[in-house]
């Protein structure tokens, strides 16, 4: 099996949700690997899930968020020095239930999209970052009361 199969690979998903033109970003904290590193919410997907119920359950223990529904943006192969490859998927979150609670990090922001290549993020969401960057039409009218996670 070569180095480029996604078979057996760890999938890990990430969460962009916004409000209001700003998107949740997550510094992790100083016991984590990739320590005070920025990051969208989510993790590895667990054997036997599907990336949809990963991003629901990763939301539901990180913030707090119930009935997500997320629409896949892109995924690429990351691969960390010395370390198998990943299979990153990132969704972009417009229906949840509850606010956003800082259940596990070391800080949460609303960030402009603009803003988020000042922030010292995980080496994995770089490229995704660059790619929001020169994606106009991500932002979507406000007033829905799923995306502001009213109840």
């Amino acid at each position: 099996m070569g180095l480029c199969s996604n078979v057996d690979m760890v999938q890990v998903v990430a969460a962009i949700i916004e409000r209001e033109g700003r998107i949740l970003i997550c510094r992790r904290t100083r016991e984590q690997a990739h320590a005070l590193k920025w990051e969208f919410p989510g993790g590895k997907v667990e054997p036997g899930e599907s990336p949809d119920q990963a991003l629901a359950r990763e939301l539901e223990e990180e913030l707090g968020l119930r009935q997500t529904a997320g629409t896949e943006i892109t995924r690429y192969e990351f691969c960390y020095p010395g370390k198998p490859p990943i299979l990153l998927i990132f969704f972009r979150v417009m229906q949840f239930q509850g606010e956003p609670a800082n259940r596990i990090f070391h800080e949460m922001r609303w960030e402009e999209p603009a803003r988020l290549a000042d922030f010292d993020f995980v080496e994995g969401d770089l490229q995704f970052i660059r790619e929001l960057a020169g994606y106009t039409g991500f932002h979507a009218p406000s007033d829905q009361t799923d995306r502001t996670g009213a109840e």
